[in-house]
């Protein structure tokens, strides 16, 4: 590590203005940031805390929906208080171990937009709006490739709001040294449709699996997807798993959501 300022803003004005001097870098729960910077490859001069934001805090359902859920808020919030959506709340308890979860927040996992993260994949499932400090982003429009999004300079995750499917599951294939996803499948049934998305799995990061949707959207049964693939070519190779592995893993781990949801 290296010396640099801390500040903790007590509102999201207070946080923008403080992200806007030379080299300054929202914290969230640290997850991604703190190895990174104990690894010098990253160097702020100035960290800014949002987890003293009570505007970014807090779990809270809008009439029939959606769930609103506050940027600072960490994943073992949203596992014990996302009673509302139960596939979120369960995917959010398979997140690392106890400390991760403790630590770690939604806003900041969304951010950081890592390729094998989970929550991406239920943003994108779910058709979630990511609420920033200006705006409000489709998660279609938010996502744009591995730790990519279309999150601009100063810009923060302040809420996420989900709306709440009819049925949904997540399935993820762990990897068991890191605990992210070698491959996740978010399956969402609505009265208009299915939304599929797939984390883990492809060099571009999350994405939808439109084949999949549309036969699913017509019958919601393992059986209607039995014989689709994913094409090899754009997925992840390495290590733990080649790419026909991984496209194998995002046809398996689908249909086993689809069955655990319906």
């Amino acid at each position: 590590m290296y010396e640099f300022e801390f500040t903790r803003p007590a509102s999201v004005a207070e946080a923008v203005a403080a992200l806007s001097t030379e080299d300054a870098q929202a914290l969230g729960g640290g997850q991604t940031l703190i190895p990174t910077l104990k690894q010098r490859l990253a160097m702020p001069t100035t960290l800014v805390s949002l987890s003293g934001v009570a505007e970014m805090q807090g779990i809270r359902l809008e009439g029939d929906g959606p769930l609103v859920i506050g940027g600072a808020v960490t994943h073992a919030q949203v596992a014990s208080g996302a009673g509302a959506y139960p596939a979120l709340a369960a995917l959010a308890g398979q997140i690392g171990d106890p400390a991760v979860r403790n630590r770690g927040t939604i806003g900041g996992s969304l951010a950081n937009n890592d390729p094998a993260a989970c929550y991406p994949a239920a943003a994108l499932g779910s058709g979630a709006t990511i609420v920033t400090n200006i705006r409000e982003l489709a998660a279609d429009d938010y996502f744009q490739g591995m730790f990519t999004t279309a999150l601009e300079e100063g810009e923060i995750v302040v809420a996420v709001k989900f709306p709440i499917p009819d049925a949904a599951n997540y399935q993820k294939f762990v990897q068991p040294a890191s605990r992210f996803a070698m491959v996740g499948v978010f399956v969402a049934r609505f009265a208009d449709g299915v939304r599929v998305a797939v984390t883990g799995a492809s060099e571009e990061g999350v994405f939808r699996w439109a084949e999949a949707e549309a036969a699913l959207t017509a019958n919601f049964t393992p059986d209607a997807i039995s014989t689709l693939t994913v094409d090899a070519d754009g997925m992840i190779g390495d290590i733990h798993g080649t790419k026909a592995y991984r496209a194998h893993l995002v046809n398996v781990m689908t249909r086993r959501a689809v069955s655990a949801s319906a």
